[in-house]
This record gives C-alpha cells, sequence and structure tokens, in this order.
C-alpha cells in the first residue's frame, strides 16, 4: 500500500447491509415505551414516516453526487469541491457530529441491554450523570464492545461489510416474523386513537421528527465509504436510496406491530417498549425476537457508524483541514487506521455519560443530521452550476425535490437552536456540547493550511 491508498473491498450486498443495516439501531425498539408516552403513538410513527420521506428527498442529493464522486468521505468531498475548504469542513464536521453522538451512545447501551439478561452486570460501584446512575461494570462492559467493534474496522472494510451482511440477514429475518405475527394477531383498536385525548397531533408528530432523523442516519454512510466498494460507481446512487426505503419500512413496520399486537398506551407505560410488548400481547419468543433486533441493530449500526465515521476523518485530513497524520493508510489492512484510532478516542471520550445523555445524543445528532442533510442539497446545486459537464450514473431530472427536502432540513435545524420552542436543544447541557464542537471545528479550520 505504497500509494497510500483505500481498498475496493466492499461488495454489492456489503454496501446495502452497511446502507440498511447502518440505519437500523437499537434504541428505537425500547425507547419507543417513553416515545409513545411523550408523543402518543401517532407522534412517533407518523413523525418517523414524516422524516422518512425527508430523508428520501436529501437522499436524492447524496444519490447523484455520489456517483460523480466516489470517493473516501462523501460529503466531505461534495462540500469541498462545490465551496472549497469551508464547505468541506462544515458539510464534514456535522455528519461527523452526528455519528459520533450516536456512537457514544452506543457505549453504554451494549452493556444496558446485556443487563436486561443478565442484571448482575448493573450492580456495584457506580456514578450518576443526568439523574442516571451507570454502574462501572456496564462502562467497562461497554468499553470492551467498543473495542472489539474497533478491531473489526481496524483490520479492513471487507470484513466489517461480511460481519454486516450475516447481522443484516438476521435482523430481517426477526423483523418479518415480528411484523407477520403483530399484524395477523393484533387489531386496529390497539392502535387507534393513535393519540392522547386533547393531545396537539400536528406539534407532536413535528417534535419527533427530530429524533427520528437520528434514528435515519446511517445511509449516509454510503457515500462516505464509496472509494473502498466493488460495486459500480453508476449503481452507488441506487443504493442510497434503496437503503433509506428499506431501513424506514422495517422501523415504521416493527413499531406499527407492536402497537397493534398491544394497547399503545399500555405499552407507554412499560420499560422495553415493544419487547415487553410482545410479552405482554401473550408472545414471549417474540418478545425475546424483539430484544435480538435491538442488540443485532446496535451491532449493525455500531459498525457502519464507526466504519464510516474515520472515512470522514481521513478525508477532512486529506483536503488538509484536519491534520495530514489521520490521512495515512494501514500498509496490510488498507484502512485509515490513524482514522479508525482517533474515532476510538472520540468515542470513549463521550460514551462515559451513559444512558443519561441518551436524549442529549439524540437532540445533538438530529441536529447535525438535519444540518448535514441540507448542507449537500446545496453542494449539488453548486456543483451543478461549477460543473455542468459532470455527470453520474444517477442525475435528478430537476433539483426541486433535493432543494425543497434540504431546506426543510436546515429550517428544522435552526427551529432546534432557538431557544423556548417546543423543539428547542435542552438548555444549557445540549448548547455547551454543541458549542464546544463547533469551536473543536473553527479550531480546526483556522490551524489547518490555507487554500492554494
Amino acid at each position: 500500500m505504497a500509494d497510500n491508498k483505500l481498498k475496493h473491498s466492499i461488495s454489492t450486498a456489503g454496501l446495502i447491509a452497511l446502507g440498511s443495516g447502518g440505519v437500523i439501531g437499537s434504541s428505537w425498539i425500547y425507547t419507543n415505551s417513553e416515545f409513545f408516552g411523550q408523543y402518543g403513538a401517532g407522534g412517533e410513527i407518523f413523525g418517523l414516516l414524516a422524516a422518512s420521506l425527508l430523508a428520501i428527498m436529501v437522499s436524492l442529493s447524496f444519490a447523484e453526487l455520489s456517483t460523480i464522486y466516489p470517493k473516501a468521505g462523501g460529503e466531505v468531498v461534495y462540500g469541498y469541491e462545490a465551496f472549497g475548504k469551508k464547505g468541506g469542513l462544515f458539510a464534514g464536521w456535522a455528519l461527523l457530529g452526528s455519528y459520533l453522538s450516536a456512537l457514544a451512545f452506543y457505549v453504554t447501551a451494549s452493556s444496558y441491554l446485556l443487563s436486561e439478561i443478565f442484571p448482575q452486570i448493573a450492580t456495584g460501584p457506580s456514578y450518576t450523570f443526568a439523574g442516571v446512575k451507570v454502574h462501572y461494570s456496564e462502562l467497562i462492559l461497554g468499553v470492551l464492545i467498543t473495542l472489539f467493534i474497533f478491531g473489526i474496522n481496524y483490520l479492513g472494510a471487507q470484513l466489517t461489510s461480511n460481519v454486516q451482511i450475516v447481522l443484516f440477514a438476521l435482523l430481517i429475518i426477526l423483523g418479518s416474523t415480528l411484523a407477520i405475527v403483530g399484524f395477523s394477531h393484533g387489531s386496529l383498536s390497539n392502535f387507534s386513537p393513535s393519540f392522547y385525548d386533547g393531545q396537539a397531533k400536528t406539534p407532536a408528530i413535528f417534535r419527533f421528527i427530530l429524533p427520528a432523523m437520528t434514528f435515519l442516519t446511517g445511509w449516509e454512510s454510503i457515500g462516505v465509504m464509496a472509494e473502498e466498494v466493488k460495486t459500480p460507481a453508476h449503481k452507488i446512487g441506487k443504493i442510497v436510496i434503496l437503503s433509506i426505503v428499506f431501513a424506514a419500512s422495517y422501523y415504521i413496520l416493527v413499531l406499527l406491530s407492536s402497537a397493534w399486537v398491544f394497547p399503545w398506551k399500555e405499552t407507554a407505560q412499560m420499560n422495553m417498549g415493544s419487547i415487553d410488548a410482545f410479552k405482554a400481547a401473550g408472545f414471549p419468543k417474540l418478545g425475546t425476537a424483539a430484544f435480538v433486533i435491538a442488540f443485532l441493530g446496535l451491532g449493525t449500526s455500531f459498525l457502519a457508524l464507526f466504519s464510516a465515521a474515520p472515512r470522514l476523518i481521513y478525508s477532512l485530513a486529506e483536503k488538509e483541514i484536519l491534520p495530514k497524520y489521520f490521512a495515512k493508510v494501514h500498509p496490510k489492512y488498507g484502512t485509515p487506521s490513524r482514522a479508525v484510532a482517533l474515532t476510538l478516542v472520540l468515542v470513549l471520550g463521550l460514551g462515559w455519560m451513559g444512558k443519561g445523555a441518551l436524549t442529549y445524543f439524540l437532540d445533538i445528532g438530529g441536529f447535525l443530521t438535519a444540518l448535514a442533510w441540507g448542507i449537500n442539497a446545496f453542494n449539488l446545486a453548486a456543483i451543478r452550476k461549477k460543473h455542468p459537464e459532470l455527470k453520474g450514473g444517477f442525475r435528478n431530472k430537476h433539483l426541486t425535490l433535493p432543494i425543497i427536502g434540504g431546506v426543510i432540513a436546515i429550517v428544522i435545524a435552526l427551529a432546534t437552536v432557538i431557544p423556548g420552542t417546543s423543539v428547542s436543544l435542552v438548555w444549557p447541557y445540549e448548547y455547551v456540547v454543541l458549542g464546544i464542537w463547533i469551536v473543536i471545528g473553527l479550531v480546526s479550520y483556522f490551524t489547518s493550511k490555507k487554500e492554494k
């Protein structure tokens, strides 16, 4: 690897598994107790549907640009080509922050899930963050799982994608089983009415779009890892859209089936959402299946985002926005090994906050996701204007839909940073964390080499 290039080692099946599997995480299947209680089943499910439609509109710009620039870093490259170094930093930093928000949560989410089977994990010495207790045994186990994910990613994209294919196949089998049983043995009366009496429906749906966008992030990893795929460039754009449609359908069908099989208002009083709902409905084995989905989803999302984040760092380093040190490719494994190691440090540096930071990670991740999605529509418009001759295998006939999607995403992002609204970030903690991330990005930019 003397040429310091990434290896072409990801198959088409692996790319689809990384895209869709990267979206399907874990917390959605057990936090729906909390979300049903806060937004109503309708607020969560219809909010997720609205966010999915927005994601599809936004993905049209990613789909086109990923076929024109099948390069590591995805949006970093698009932003750089559209607006120079500032554009590369702005786009890449937003998406990187979104991925790190999700990854940081997974550090203790993995041990949290295991503690449902082995309660002794959540015992012994502990500390408290944001009012939630985190046991050192949970943290240590979460760190060990994170190190395992790090190891797979360090050893090569092919190993990562092969593991992802297996986990993703299991997700499909279990999710299909839950949906079939839920709809065939449940009733519409368990779901309808889908809001609480007197609840304001539209605000509930709109407010859930923000965390839903965090649930839906991960498909961008297809463009981020495009340089390492064996798939012809002209097919990548279609895989981007297919991944969102599949993952969004999976989310909605499984959540809806859990509200179909058991009254959602009762599920809202439980601890583990769909897991408890299927058990209470008389299907304990399916409750266990829902638990396995949560763990598999954590694995697929953990793997995909831990693969994508270093490629963003690698691309930022290649553009000399971050130190060139992180653009080094491992001579044997063909991975951006130093960027992978930095990702590990950043994830563990945030992951100690534990389950109490779930809302923080979802909200900040949602804001950064919305920002990254919105920016890319304007990247496409700028590149079309600068380079009208460039055409990939996927091309939007009109830019109306991706631009509308981009504008909506940016409006949602801006609405969350205005204090005092129903969709505002939590003061002061989320504003402080977001401010720190922005400052780090600005320092990176102003200390980097100037464009020639």
